[in-house]
């Protein structure tokens, strides 16, 4: 049955997977602060308006896509008090653990029937335009089984994590170690370069070995073994570093919150700050391999 969908945030993210459950046979409302997002969304086939209270207006489902915490409680201080009675409200941004929590607090304040989830996304842009993202979800299971139908028309994974902000508990996690297994697998190429070992050979050993890994295998961060990698692209994201030290520093943030141990993490994060820094922070976050070759401006 198709529902109505308002959805807040349309950039590089939002845009694609409004484009999605457009094509799923949905009515999406839409806004964001950048026309340029907008007017890609109307082309797509949402109806584009000129606030987030007129967007969620009659909504059924109210799906966000934001920068940080504080603009997401932002918005839904904003909007929750004019969403209809039983509606579902959904936050796919990536936000601190505390702020996702506030916002679930803020729904059920309304005393309206509210549901909502947490369920923050991983696979970049090509998954929200494939619509081959995953979903990290938090939140009851009733919201969760009511939003994993509209979740699947933007994804191929959609796990519930747990309670309110186990969706961005569990994404933080899940992106602690891509950023500190991409600085591995790029030590690994820096050094083999070194020892005159060729990019293909240190992948077809590694890559059936003990060392095999996502970062390895799917994003390769030197031309060549993988094609669709954005090393064969002049490192154009992609995964942007500053989204990678955006998810290390809320890792960071987490840990020192929760008294976790994470050595490797804190150095991920200390070496992306870096090279975001050093003018990177607009590449691939795979990128790196070329800062720990003493390639970008600061770099040791």
């Amino acid at each position: 049955m198709a529902e109505t969908i308002a959805f807040i945030g349309l950039g590089n993210m939002g845009g694609p997977m409004a484009a999605n459950l457009v094509k799923g046979g949905h009515c999406v409302t839409g806004f964001d602060l950048s026309a340029e997002a907008c007017a890609k969304a109307k082309e797509a086939g949402a109806s584009i308006v000129g606030s987030v209270i007129e967007a969620v207006n009659g909504a059924d489902i109210v799906i966000t896509m934001l920068p940080a915490g504080k603009h997401v409680l932002s918005v839904w201080n904003e909007i929750l008090p004019s969403i209809k009675v039983g509606a579902l409200v959904i936050d796919c941004s990536t936000i601190d653990v505390e702020s996702a929590r506030k916002a679930h607090d803020l729904a059920s304040a309304q005393n309206r029937q509210l549901a909502s989830l947490d369920a923050p996304v991983s696979g970049g842009v090509g998954g929200a335009a494939a619509g081959t993202l995953t979903f990290m979800c938090g939140g009851s299971g009733e919201a969760f089984a009511r939003a994993e139908p509209i979740l699947n028309l933007m994804g191929k994974r959609i796990v519930h994590c747990g309670d309110n902000g186990a969706g961005q508990a569990a994404k933080i996690c899940n992106n602690m170690i891509l950023g500190i297994s991409m600085i591995g697998v790029a030590e690994a190429f820096v050094l083999a370069e070194k020892l005159g070992l060729s990019h293909q050979a240190l992948f077809d050993v590694a890559s059936t070995a003990s060392g095999q890994c996502w970062s390895l295998t799917t994003y390769c961060p030197v031309p060549g073994p993988v094609p669709t990698s954005p090393a064969n692209n002049g490192y154009k994201p992609g995964f942007a570093a500053a989204l990678m030290l955006k998810d290390l520093k809320l890792a960071q943030d987490a840990a020192n919150a929760s008294g976790a141990t994470t050595p490797l993490g804190a150095e991920a994060a200390q070496l992306y700050s870096l090279f975001a820094n050093a003018g990177h922070a607009s590449e691939d976050f795979s990128g790196i391999i070329n800062f720990l070759r003493g390639e970008g401006k600061g770099a040791n």
